[in-house]
C-alpha cells in the first residue's frame, strides 16, 4: 500500500459501486436480482439490455431530482425489460411486476452495503472533510438522504449537474477544489479502475481501489498496489499508519 496517510487532509468518495455494492459493478448486482426474480436469459443478452438502458437514461430525462433509489431502479428495470420484450425474450405483461421485484431486491442489497459503509464514513468524516464525486442521474442528493448518508459530505459533485463525467480527471479536480486542498492531500475511494482510479491519479490524488467484480475481464485482471477488499481494510490501514 503506497498511500501516504501523513499527507491526507481530505477525502473524495465515489458513490455507485463503492458505497452501495461494496466494490462490485452494478451490472453484477442486477444480474443476480434477475436470477432471483426468475428472469432467466443468457448473460450476453442481459449485458446488451443493461448497456441499452444506461444509454437511454443518458439520452432521455427519465430520472428526476425527487426520485429515490428504488424509484430509479424501477424506472431502469422497466427500460431493460421493455428492451428484452422487444427482443422477443420476455412477456410484456410481466414488465411492471418483475421491474418492481428486481428493483426491491437491488434496493435491499444497496441499503445493506450502505449500512456497512456508514461506520467507515463516520470515522473518516470525524478526521477529515469529505466530498462525493459521482457519475449520476441528477438525483444523487435524494438518494443520499434516503440512505441517511447525506450529512457526511461537505459537497456533492454530480456529473449530471456539473456537466463533467468520469473518466475525465476534471471531475475529481472539482472535488479537490471543493475541499480547498491540493490534489496530493486528497485520497479518493473508488470501485472502477478506469473511471475512478486512473483519472484520480491523473488529477494528482492518492487512491484506494475497492476492487470487486468488474464490467470487463481486463479490469478484473488489472492490479494496483492500493487494492482493498473492503472499506474497513482502508480504515484499518489509515488508523494503523
Amino acid at each position: 500500500m503506497n498511500v501516504d496517510v501523513s499527507k491526507i487532509k481530505g477525502v473524495i468518495f465515489d458513490y455507485g459501486g463503492t458505497l452501495d455494492t461494496g466494490g462490485d459493478h452494478w451490472s453484477e448486482v442486477i444480474w443476480d436480482a434477475w436470477q432471483k426474480a426468475g428472469v432467466l436469459v443468457d448473460k450476453a443478452v442481459f449485458r446488451e439490455v443493461y448497456v441499452y438502458a444506461e444509454r437511454e437514461l443518458a439520452r432521455t430525462l427519465h430520472i428526476l431530482p425527487h426520485h429515490n433509489f428504488n424509484d430509479l431502479l424501477e424506472i431502469k428495470m422497466q427500460i431493460e425489460l421493455q428492451k428484452l420484450t422487444e427482443m422477443g425474450k420476455f412477456s410484456p405483461d410481466e414488465i411492471e411486476p418483475k421491474a418492481k421485484e428486481i428493483a426491491a431486491l437491488c434496493y435491499a442489497s444497496a441499503k445493506d452495503s450502505v449500512e456497512k459503509a456508514k461506520p467507515v464514513l463516520g470515522a473518516l468524516s470525524k478526521r477529515w472533510p469529505m466530498v462525493l464525486v459521482s457519475n449520476f442521474y441528477g438525483n444523487i442528493n435524494t438518494v443520499l438522504k434516503d440512505f441517511g448518508i447525506d450529512g457526511y459530505f461537505k459537497k456533492v459533485i454530480e456529473s449530471a449537474v456539473v456537466g463533467v463525467r468520469k473518466p475525465d480527471p476534471k471531475i475529481f479536480l472539482l472535488g479537490v477544489e471543493a475541499l480547498g486542498l491540493k490534489p496530493e492531500e486528497v485520497v479518493v475511494f473508488g470501485d472502477s479502475y478506469s473511471k475512478d482510479i486512473v483519472p484520480a491519479e491523473k488529477a494528482g490524488c492518492q487512491v484506494f481501489w475497492l476492487k470487486g467484480k468488474g464490467w470487463t475481464a481486463e479490469e478484473d485482471s488489472q492490479m494496483h498496489p492500493n487494492i482493498i477488499e473492503s472499506l474497513d481494510e482502508a480504515l484499518d490501514f489509515i488508523e494503523g499508519a
